[in-house]
């Protein structure tokens, strides 16, 4: 199915755009999991653990670092994914605008 002429491969504009609008998704869950971070430490700060049993609170310690630490590390991600996405769109742009070939294979 590569090989067929009749495929619509798609043009370098649409995917300066894909790179764009991918970014931009990227970011927006990027800031999503980063407020989802944010608003899951306050709640953990709000309520602490009350107990006098020092494996519960080991415990819980552990689970609390580690709910944040999964949120940070997706926002993480999906921010350097926007950053790099949209990095590759401003590359794309600027080569066509200088009329150098597109590196990209299909």
């Amino acid at each position: 199915m590569a090989d067929d002429p009749t495929s619509s491969a798609p043009t370098p504009t649409a995917k300066i755009l894909q790179c764009f609008s991918g970014s931009f998704v990227a970011g927006t869950i990027a800031m999503l999991a980063y407020r989802l971070m944010l608003s899951i430490a306050a709640n953990f700060a709000a309520r602490p653990v009350l107990s006098d049993n020092p494996a519960v609170a080991n415990i819980s310690s552990a689970v609390r670092t580690l709910v944040v630490g999964m949120a940070a590390l997706g926002a993480g991600i999906f921010g350097l994914a926007a950053v790099g996405i949209f990095l590759l769109g401003v590359q794309l742009l600027f080569q066509r605008l200088t009329g150098r070939p597109s590196t990209l294979q299909d």
